[in-house]
């Protein structure tokens, strides 16, 4: 058996086109409160990879909500196991905001247009293609890799990484690293340079309930103890709350690189005027160099005469590796003696090293095929599987590589109309992809 140099094959870079416009039109839209179906795509990923030789497995916490993992075995058993995971499901689509129907997959001037073309059923393409490709050239990897198809990542993983990591963690034997999505893109700078950020890092999530409570009376009635007027001064707060800059490793690390390749004074004592001098490139961590509380949902009252007795409002707060305990004191404060606060969904903040060899080989994966292209580490502002699966000691990485023209604003297309990815940005993927894999 083959088990380093060497390349994917054509058909590699054909299927990766077809799967990724398949796969978006199997609709699993995740809208969240369990009203999501991945079985279609499940049964898909696992079909591919049964033909690829691989086993895979079908797990269900709930019915319909289906996950699928495989194991490949590596030739160097003393190797720790790499976990390479992709999730199924993604978020709702209006069609009439779209120029073309986000479940058509269509592919239309060099672009696969739909929902999940980027988030991200393009990586969960690009693993099918390459291991498929290794079947029909006899590849093995260095270590074992596990491979793991979620669903339910786009609310909150009960169904999908949170029950694979709680329920089934035999089948994650031996991972000490993962990789998934959201990292090793190109990042135009607008000078001419291109950047390649791959994730080493990911804040924590803090999505918090605020109940205001007071004393329901008549709108005409002097109040001063109105639940809504409590609520909007905490919500008023939290809002314009101004969080103190704290530098975790991860974005230590790619502030003093980003200095060193624009030339200017790593100056990690006065981030803010660093940034400024980083010019767009500080696009990559300006999120992330501090704590965050964004208000989002409002909840309160049933007719306009009518004062209620409660109010309560929605807050997608984001916490740096090391951070949560301000985070919470932060809330405490700001929330007030009037108002009380419940997290209604947490995950751990996550923290990788830049220095391992893992992170050396994605580097130079990606330096093999884009030469050009600088690469730095990044952390994530938003958050990943990669959560639940550090409940098992598993470190993890964002490496999805696409070559990306410029001009296209890969990340504001997450969540976003029109998602969409190039085709030759998936055949660069899975060539980076499979290089790195090889070798991992």
């Amino acid at each position: 058996m083959a088990e380093h140099g060497g390349a994917p094959d054509g058909q590699a870079l054909d299927e990766v086109v077809r799967f990724t416009s398949e796969l978006i039109r199997i609709d699993t839209t995740n809208r969240g409160g369990g009203d999501c179906r991945e079985r279609p795509a499940a049964e898909y990923a696992a079909e591919a990879l049964a033909g690829a030789g691989v086993e895979p497995a079908l797990l269900e916490r709930t019915a319909g909500r289906t996950n699928v993992v495989a194991r490949i075995e590596g030739t160097d058993p003393s190797a720790g196991a790499l976990l390479v995971h992709g999730h199924l499901d993604v978020v709702p689509a209006e069609a009439a905001d779209w120029s073309v129907h986000p479940f058509s997959g269509e592919v239309r001037d060099g672009v696969v247009w739909g929902r999940g073309a980027v988030d991200m059923k393009n990586m969960d393409a690009m693993i099918l293609a390459v291991l498929r490709s290794w079947a029909r050239q006899g590849v093995r990897p260095r270590r074992d890799l596990v491979i793991a198809f979620t669903a339910d990542e786009e609310a909150s993983a009960e169904d999908g990484s949170g029950f694979l990591a709680d329920r089934h963690p035999e089948l994650f034997e031996g991972c000490t690293e993962g990789i998934s999505e959201s990292g090793a893109f190109t990042f135009h700078d607008g000078t001419g340079r291109q950047l390649y950020p791959i994730a080493a890092g990911e804040r924590g999530t803090g999505w918090l309930k605020l109940t205001a409570r007071g004393r329901a009376g008549h709108g005409s009635k002097v109040n001063r103890e109105n639940a809504v007027t409590r609520l909007a001064a905490a919500v008023t707060r939290i809002g314009a709350h101004e969080w103190p800059a704290r530098l975790t490793p991860t974005v230590r690390a790619a502030l003093t690189e980003l200095a060193a390749l624009y030339g200017v004074d790593p100056d990690l004592g006065d981030v803010e005027a660093l940034l400024e001098k980083l010019g767009p490139a500080a696009a990559l961590v300006e999120a992330t160099v501090r704590n965050s509380a964004n208000p989002t949902m409002l909840d309160a009252g049933y007719k306009v005469n009518v004062i209620p007795g409660e109010a309560v409002a929605h807050v997608d707060g984001r916490f740096l590796y090391g951070a949560e305990d301000e985070f919470r004191a932060t809330l405490d404060r700001l929330t007030g003696p009037d108002v009380d606060w419940e997290f209604a969904h947490r995950e751990v903040a996550l923290q990788a090293p830049v220095d391992s060899p893992t992170y050396a080989r994605m580097r130079a994966a990606v330096e093999e095929f884009a030469p050009e292209g600088h690469v730095v580490p990044y952390c994530m502002s938003g958050g990943t599987d990669a959560k639940q699966f550090s409940r098992l000691g598993i470190t993890g990485y964002g490496f999805a590589p696409l070559r990306l023209p410029e001009g296209f604003d890969y990340q504001a297309l997450f969540h976003g109309v029109d998602e969409r990815v190039p085709v030759e940005a998936l055949r660069f993927g899975v060539r980076v992809l499979d290089r790195f894999l090889r070798t991992a």
